[in-house]
């Protein structure tokens, strides 16, 4: 099958699943137009897989929610549809770009998420803020989004380490590559997703975590997650 035809054959998929299976949010959609009206980049997740991490933070019961790469909002959404009506509740989101930073505080608060207090942006680098986070000793999190640029990825990693607690779970997006982090590579971002595999294999090996890939082909082409449970801290 060519290149063309599957990427044909996922969409017109990703359609059929997202006909049958999701339930329209106009909050989504108004985010994604927000997005497009503000030229950002068309990089956020596709709702089948905003849906699956709603559904992920829903099935481990998580309060406490950490996403480093806001861009528009529109994975926050889903995490913080996850978290909606639980004691304790908070979504804590980390975008670099003021511009992304400010469109996504339009969507989020569009669904009352900002003025509540169950959504909160932090503009800066990733990297700094969690340092930033762990230096104000901040209650740990339950679940964790990585999301952000590759490169950072194996510091994102060791980041969300010190910020979670036994079974705090981990998700990374974006770590197959299309297929190219199982060979070396120039690319920057190829790379810091191979050091962020090895990050996590030595944390498998020391018991400390327990990890899965998985592949992942749609309307967003070829890629795929990591899945991270943390067993121990």
């Amino acid at each position: 099958m060519s290149s063309e035809m599957s990427n044909t054959v996922w969409d017109e998929t990703d359609a059929y699943l997202g006909s049958t299976l999701l339930v329209p949010n106009k909050y989504l959609e108004e985010s994604l137009a927000e997005q497009d009206s503000a030229s950002l980049p068309q990089i956020n997740v596709s709702t089948l897989q905003g849906t699956m991490l709603e559904i992920l933070v829903k099935g481990s019961r998580a309060q406490r929610v950490l996403e480093v790469g806001t861009l528009g909002g529109y994975s926050t959404l889903f995490l913080a549809q996850g978290v909606e009506g639980r004691p304790g509740a908070k979504v804590v989101t980390i975008e670099l770009e003021k511009k992304h930073a400010d469109v996504a505080s339009t969507n989020l608060e569009r669904a009352g998420y900002i003025s509540s207090g169950l959504v909160e942006i932090k503009v800066g680098p990733g990297v700094e803020v969690m340092q930033k986070l762990i230096d104000e000793k901040v209650e740990p999190f339950d679940f964790i989004f990585l999301d952000a640029d590759k490169e950072s990825y194996p510091q994102y990693f060791e980041l969300s380490l010190l910020l979670s607690r036994p079974s705090t779970m981990i998700v990374a997006d974006n770590v197959v590559r299309n297929g190219n982090v199982r060979n070396p590579s120039e690319d920057s971002r190829v790379r810091g997703v191979q050091g962020f595999f090895e990050k996590v294999s030595a944390a498998k090996d020391s018991g400390q975590v327990t990890a899965t890939a998985i592949q992942t082909v749609g309307s967003k082409g070829y890629d795929g997650f990591a899945l991270i449970h943390v067993n121990q801290w």
